[in-house]
């Protein structure tokens, strides 16, 4: 129910967000003839780019819960409203000045935007979304009469802003229906408005990560950026200059976040592929922006835009395994930057702007098959699967499948791995800084948005992804070489020095060294190619620190970009074949130093997240099996086996040098479990243990002949001690609930005995090594406190001792003992009690977060001390 409150909020913001934009344009457009206008076009820039940032936000936040449909209308619409705001902001300061200006800069925009929203308004009637199907086709005719109103005068502002009346009238019923909603108690829903209905068929795909829904919005994308240059091949624009920048920097930021949004989904290839056009995009902003500081046009580094093709090809070739569709359709980028390498300006001749023109009709075929596929129960047919058949034939490759495809290095991520993009990215760096420019005009060839926007802010995209994953060296890496990237790339080739060298940059270039140094002795643990990868990168350090001493010897700094580039397109090609095939056909390398622990092997062992109940599954048949493995608690980490598997009992004795004077302890889930025993303890303990569990409650019990049922034979003797055996019921759902599909298990720290407590999973790897079959991962634990041990074996006397006093307090244990003992005495029978009456008792059980206790080692019982010995007992 919450959830359907939420989606439903969620959607509520992003129409009505919609319709008062549509209000703000409506109301500009009906007094557009008047001298004064009722709202400047700074105001009403500045109110789009907020309303464009609240649609965003709902469409984000909704996406991954409910239809594909509302995502693209809102983020198209974000879009849309974000360029047109910064276009309206741009006239009202007096940018847009010469005659044609603020149209040229206008119609690009606005006939993407035509054209795209129509495709959503298409495919929303065929799927019986009406209300968003009413607001996209409304918008699109808006933008259509608008860019006819730039052209002839018979076309007037009225049409352009009853449109907009159109989409304001749809939100109020949108408004209405939903206000009818929440004041009749979900009795009175009016059609359409009830957008918290159950998921389709369709919907329910997204969710699995199977597909990629984002993808609409970035090919979008790529037809606004296509249609700036396409629009000046085809005449509908005179010129191209500073007023077109904001649609193509508009692009380049969305189809950034459309990345990260697509690694969220699962997909690497499509979000390195969007990763790579939004480099596009920013240069080819760059470029128009240009303008403003030389007349004449940037000129293009050609082998930079060579590699760059190579990178395309090499990407849709793997695309191809997914979708031949989405495979063909990259070949389209790959003309691209072949036109641009042929053309010495670049975006401003007639070859690249006709492949632009190419690039839109295709971004706008390939929006459509996707947005339907998305969509409807139907799908259009894009060969997905052709090829995997017939790979699935070969002996040779064998694709990666399954639910360990994004299988983070520690724990779980809600990422896919972006290290392909990294590496790409550090390939287009390094080729982009052969270029060595004229320090007179160092801005004259277009060198930085290759390196700040390719080696640079995607690339610290892609180490905050590995950090999400668990890869702390990768991540620190790239990060450290996006910051060397962005501040060299800026110092050398923005002309912020020209021909001066500073004896601080050299310093800066020194410190930066120093770093990379200590990663390159780090990477000595990882693996070979990462060794060559960060000893590369430091010589390219060396000749940023040459040229800034104005000692760099000719030809030093090309050789060792080309070095580093070669490294990292190995380093490429071996991620795109590790996480597309099964096997090492592009191996990494081994560590050149192994170490025990952490990195010390290659097998590493499952990790899987415990928010999944298949991954319980997983860890339950592999204690059946005879695993053993690190499971998170209501404590801390534990090293468990399954009872009846004594050989996995003496392996979890052993793994972590277990002392003979801190035995094992057993758990279960319930008392049922030990049912079948139940005659050989005492009435008082039996009721004790019902009304103490579940909880962070340790009960130490006499030994007896109950331990048989549980089916350790030899193994029994690593389990307590000859007299006693500690035994507890935790309060965690997700250990409960293993013990229910393995049995009763054997508990142990996880960690060395004599060692801290492991209060996170990526420590029970690090301490255990390879030790483990697998660990259950849960993040951080919820305490950093043992459970409380209490020795029970002189329980019917009356008396009761405390081994460890830990998160339960001494005063709540003798509480509940008390109240067991008043029932024993006012009841003739231990009978009388009820099951209901004992749960009763279990409220004041669970965990009190008092901090009283030492962090003593969980899952084993403490060595009697004179404090603790009988003779101290408490007595009631």
């Amino acid at each position: 129910m919450a959830d359907r409150k939420a989606e439903s909020l969620h959607s509520s913001i992003g129409l009505l967000g919609i319709s008062a934009g549509s209000l703000l344009l409506a109301v500009h457009f009906y007094q557009l003839t008047r001298a004064a206008p009722l709202i400047p076009s700074t105001a009403l820039g500045v109110l789009l780019l907020i309303l464009s940032s609240i649609l965003a936000y709902a469409g984000i936040r909704r996406s991954l819960r409910n239809t594909p449909l509302f995502l693209s209308l809102c983020l198209t619409i974000s879009v849309f409203w974000c360029g047109y705001g910064v276009v309206f902001i741009l006239g009202g300061q007096g940018v847009l000045n010469d005659t044609g200006d603020f149209r040229n800069a206008l119609v690009p925009g606005l006939v993407t935007f035509t054209l795209a929203l129509l495709i959503i308004a298409v495919v929303g009637f065929l799927c019986r979304e009406v209300i968003l199907a009413m607001i996209a086709s409304a918008v699109s005719l808006a933008s259509a009469h608008e860019v006819a109103m730039h052209y002839s005068t018979a076309f007037g502002s009225s049409a352009v802003a009853c449109n907009y009346m159109i989409v304001c009238l749809v939100g109020g019923y949108f408004a209405l229906g939903r206000i009818l909603y929440f004041l009749t108690k979900e009795k009175i829903t009016l059609p359409g408005t009830d957008l918290a209905k159950k998921k389709t068929h369709g919907q329910i795909q997204s969710t699995s990560g199977s597909m990629n829904h984002f993808a609409v919005t970035a090919l979008i994308l790529n037809m606004l950026s296509a249609s700036v240059f396409g629009c000046r091949l085809l005449g509908v624009t005179g010129k191209l200059f500073i007023g077109q920048v904001p649609w193509l920097w508009a692009a380049g930021i969305y189809q950034t976040g459309i990345c990260i949004l697509a690694y969220r989904a699962m997909d690497v290839l499509m979000a390195t592929f969007f990763g790579f056009t939004s480099i596009l995009k920013f240069a080819g902003g760059y470029c128009l922006l240009y303008q403003i500081w030389q007349s004449e046009e940037p000129s293009f580094h050609t082998p930079f835009l060579v590699v760059f093709s190579i990178l395309f090809v090499v990407l849709a070739l793997f695309l191809t395994l997914k979708s031949p569709v989405d495979g063909l359709y990259l070949l389209f980028y790959v003309a691209y930057c072949i036109a641009l390498a042929c053309s010495p300006k670049g975006f401003f001749e007639g070859g690249p702007q006709g492949v632009d023109v190419a690039i839109f009709v295709a971004s706008a075929l390939m929006t459509l098959i996707h947005l339907y596929n998305a969509n409807a129960s139907t799908t259009i047919p894009t060969g997905k699967g052709a090829v995997r058949a017939l790979l699935a034939r070969s002996s040779f490759l064998k694709l990666r499948e399954g639910a360990d495809l994004h299988a983070p290095y520690l724990g779980y991520s809600k990422y896919a791995d972006a290290e392909v993009l990294g590496y790409a990215c550090s390939v287009l760096a390094s080729f982009a800084i052969t270029m060595t420019g004229d320090p007179q005009a160092p801005l004259a060839t277009v060198v930085i948005p290759w390196v700040v926007v390719a080696g640079g802010i995607l690339k610290f995209l892609g180490g905050s992804v590995a950090f999400a994953r668990g890869k702390t060296l990768e991540s620190s890496a790239f990060i450290l070489y996006a910051v060397m990237w962005i501040i060299w790339g800026l110092t050398r080739y923005g002309g912020l020095y020209g021909t001066t060298r500073s004896f601080h940059a050299a310093v800066g270039i020194i410190a930066f060294m120093l770093f990379n140094v200590f990663i390159v002795f780090c990477t000595l643990f990882l693996n070979i190619a990462w060794f060559f990868y960060s000893l590369t990168f430091l010589l390219i350090a060396i000749s940023f620190l040459l040229d800034a001493i104005h000692a760099l010897p000719a030809g030093y700094d090309i050789a060792a970009s080309l070095i580093f580039g070669l490294v990292s397109f190995y380093c490429f090609l071996s991620a795109l074949f590790n996480s597309t095939f099964e096997g090492s056909y592009l191996p990494m390398g081994r560590p050149i130093v192994q170490l025990s622990g952490v990195g010390g092997g290659m097998t590493k062992c499952l990790h899987l997240p415990a928010r999944k109940a298949s991954s319980v599954k997983r860890i339950a048949d592999i204690l059946k099996n005879g695993g053993t493995c690190g499971i998170p608690t209501d404590t801390v980490y534990v090293l468990v086996a399954a009872c009846n598997r004594p050989d996995a009992v003496e392996k979890a004795h052993h793994s972590k040098r277990q002392a003979q004077d801190r035995p094992m302890s057993l758990w279960i889930s319930s008392l049922k479990q030990l049912e079948p025993a139940k005659h050989l303890f005492t009435p008082l303990l039996w009721d004790f243990m019902e009304a103490a569990w579940p909880s962070p409650i340790s009960l130490v019990v006499p030994r007896g002949e109950w331990v048989d049922f549980l089916g350790m034979k030899d193994s029994a003797k690593y389990v307590g001690t000859p007299q006693s055996i500690a035994i507890r019921i935790p309060d965690c759902s997700v250990t409960t609930h293993l013990i229910d599909l393995v049995g009763p298990i054997v508990v142990t720290s996880a960690n060395p005995t004599g060692e801290a407590d492991t209060t996170h999973h990526n420590q029970v790897y690090a301490k255990l090594g390879d030790k483990v079959d697998a660990v259950l991962c849960d993040g951080p634990s919820p305490e950093n406190i043992a459970s409380t041990v209490v020795d029970c074996t002189k329980i019917d006397s009356g008396n009761i001792g405390f081994f460890r006093v830990g998160i339960i307090p001494k005063s709540q244990v003798l509480q509940i003992l008390e109240q067991v003992q008043r029932k024993h005495t006012l009841g003739p029978s231990r009978g009388t009690y009820s099951t209901k009456g004992q749960e009763e008792h279990l409220d004041h059980s669970h965990a009190a977060h008092n901090g009283v206790g030492t962090a003593a080692v969980e899952g084993t019982v403490p060595p009697l001390s004179p404090k603790d010995s009988p003779e101290n007992h408490t007595r009631l």
